[in-house]
C-alpha cells in the first residue's frame, strides 16, 4: 500500500492522521515484519484497530454503508481540495498536462479500491477489513447523519468500484466536480466557523439544518417576497445589498434564513454562521471563499451590540469601507431585535453640536453607520391576534396527531400565549408542539 500511496500527486498532501496515510504506514511496518514479533503484533493490531474505528465513526456521521472502504476513498477524492479539483469547479475539465495527473492519481486509487488486506488479517488473525467490505449501516432513520454527503458519496462509490479503467474514474470524478464542487463546500449547505488552538479556523458542516421553507412561515408575504427577489438576484450574479432583518423576538427571522438555504442550495447558496466574537475572522473567511463558485451567506445571528463591545468595528471595514472590494459571491446577512443593531445611550449624545439648527453628533453617526451598511433591512413585526389565530391553524392542520377542533385549538392557544410571552410565530409553534405531545 504505501508503494500505491507514495505516487500519488495532486493527493500527495493528505494528513499523516487521515486513515489512508496510518494504514499505509501499518502495512509497510507488516511488510517490514512487524507482525513475527510478538510485541510488535500486538501494537499493529492496535493501530489496525483505531483505524477501522475511525472507518466506522465516518460511517456513522455520514450513513455510509456496503463497502465502507470503498466508501472512504470516495469521500478522500471528492473533498480533498488541489488545484485540479479547484479547476474542475469553476470550469470543468480541460486538455492540460494535469489530467494526466489527475488520470494518474485515480489509478492510484482504483489499486486501492481492490487492495487486498487479507495477508494482514491472517497474519494479525482478523476479520475487520473483510466485514468493512460488506458493512451494514445502522438504520438511517436510527441516527442522524449527513444526508447530502451519504447520497452523493455512495454513489460514486459504486460507480467507480463498476469503472474499468483510470479513465472512466477520472470521468466520473470530474463530473462531480463540474456538477458539485470540490470540497465539503460541494456536499453541504451550511457551516459555522471552528477556531482553532494555533489561531486557524475551519469550516464544520450543520448536517441537522431544519427542513424548513419560506411557504412553512405564515404570513410576513411582502418581507420574504423582499428576501426572494434579494436572493435570487444574488445567486445569479446580479447586484444585490448585504441583508439586515430586524425586529420583534419569535417571528421568524432566523428561520427565513434557514429557508433560504433549502431553497436555494441547488443553486449554489451555501450559508456560514459566525457569532460575533469571530468577527475578527471575517476577513479571512472571506479570503478563504471568495474564489469559490459557491454564492456565501455570512450569517450573523441575533446580532445587537452592547455599550463597549467594539466588534462592531470589524463588521463596518468588511462590509463597506475597506481598501479591499467585497466579492461578489459574498453577502452578510444578520438578523437582530434592533434596527440600529448598536444600542444607544443618552450619553452618546453629549457631544451634539447646535449650529443653524442642524445637530450632529460623532458617536451616534458612529453607531448608526453600521446599520447603514445593509441596503436591504426586513421589518418582522409581530402578529395581530387574527395572523397568530391563523399561525396557530396552519401549523396544526399540518399535523395528522392533533384532534382538537379549531375552536378549541384557539381557546387553548389563546390562554397559553398569556403564559408565554404573548403572540408570535415562536409561541405559536411552542403551542402546537405542546399539544401534539400531549396527543
Amino acid at each position: 500500500m504505501n508503494s500505491l500511496t507514495s505516487r500519488l500527486t495532486l493527493y500527495s498532501d493528505l494528513p499523516e492522521d487521515s486513515v489512508l496515510s496510518r494504514l499505509a504506514a501499518v502495512w509497510s511496518d507488516f511488510a517490514a515484519g512487524a507482525a513475527k514479533d510478538h510485541a510488535r503484533s500486538a501494537a499493529l493490531t492496535a493501530r489496525v484497530n483505531r483505524e477501522v474505528k475511525r472507518l466506522l465513526d465516518l460511517g456513522t456521521t455520514y450513513g455510509f454503508d456496503g463497502n465502507l472502504w470503498q466508501n472512504y476513498l470516495t469521500f478522500v477524492m471528492i473533498t480533498h481540495v488541489n488545484s485540479f479539483s479547484l479547476t474542475c469547479e469553476q470550469r470543468g475539465a480541460s486538455d492540460g498536462t494535469i489530467n494526466a495527473i489527475a488520470e494518474a492519481d485515480f489509478e492510484v486509487f482504483r489499486q486501492l479500491f481492490v487492495f487486498d488486506f487479507g495477508p494482514l488479517e491472517k497474519a494479525l488473525g482478523l476479520n475487520c477489513f473483510s466485514l468493512l467490505t460488506h458493512y451494514r449501516a445502522i438504520p438511517k432513520d436510527a441516527v442522524m447523519y449527513n444526508r447530502n454527503v451519504s447520497a452523493h458519496v455512495r454513489a460514486l462509490s459504486e460507480a467507480i468500484a463498476a469503472a474499468p479503467d483510470a479513465r472512466t474514474v477520472f470521468d466520473l470524478v470530474t463530473d462531480h466536480f463540474r456538477r458539485f464542487g470540490t470540497g465539503l463546500f460541494g456536499m453541504n449547505n451550511a457551516f459555522r466557523v471552528l477556531e482553532g488552538a494555533g489561531g486557524g479556523f475551519s469550516f464544520i458542516p450543520i448536517n441537522n439544518l431544519d427542513a424548513v421553507t419560506l411557504d412553512d412561515l405564515v404570513g410576513y408575504d411582502s418581507q420574504k417576497a423582499a428576501l426572494r427577489r434579494n436572493i435570487r438576484a444574488f445567486v445569479a450574479g446580479r447586484p444585490f445589498n448585504n441583508t439586515l432583518l430586524y425586529g420583534d423576538a419569535g417571528t421568524g427571522k432566523s428561520t427565513s434564513v434557514k429557508a433560504l438555504v433549502n431553497e436555494f442550495s441547488a443553486d449554489g447558496l451555501r450559508v456560514i454562521e459566525l457569532n460575533k466574537h469571530q468577527f475578527g475572522l471575517l476577513a479571512h473567511v472571506i479570503a478563504e471563499i471568495k474564489t469559490r463558485r459557491y454564492r456565501f451567506i455570512i450569517f450573523l445571528d441575533d446580532l445587537s451590540f452592547d455599550e463597549g463591545e467594539v466588534e462592531y468595528k470589524f463588521l463596518k471595514a468588511v462590509i463597506e469601507g475597506g481598501l479591499e472590494s467585497r466579492p461578489g459571491n459574498v453577502m452578510i446577512l444578520a438578523t437582530s431585535n434592533r434596527r440600529h443593531l448598536v444600542r444607544e445611550t443618552w450619553r452618546d449624545r453629549s457631544d451634539m453640536e447646535h449650529e443653524q439648527d442642524i445637530h450632529h453628533s460623532d458617536t451616534v453617526e458612529e453607531k448608526l453607520s453600521l446599520a447603514a451598511r445593509f441596503g436591504c433591512s426586513i421589518r418582522y413585526d409581530s402578529p395581530d391576534r387574527a395572523l397568530f389565530n391563523r399561525m396557530v391553524l396552519t401549523l396544526a392542520h399540518r399535523r395528522a396527531d392533533i384532534r382538537l377542533t379549531d375552536e378549541e385549538l384557539l381557546a387553548e392557544a389563546n390562554r397559553y400565549e398569556l403564559r408565554h410571552g404573548g403572540v408570535s410565530g415562536r409561541t405559536a409553534q411552542q403551542f402546537i408542539n405542546q399539544v401534539a405531545g400531549n396527543e
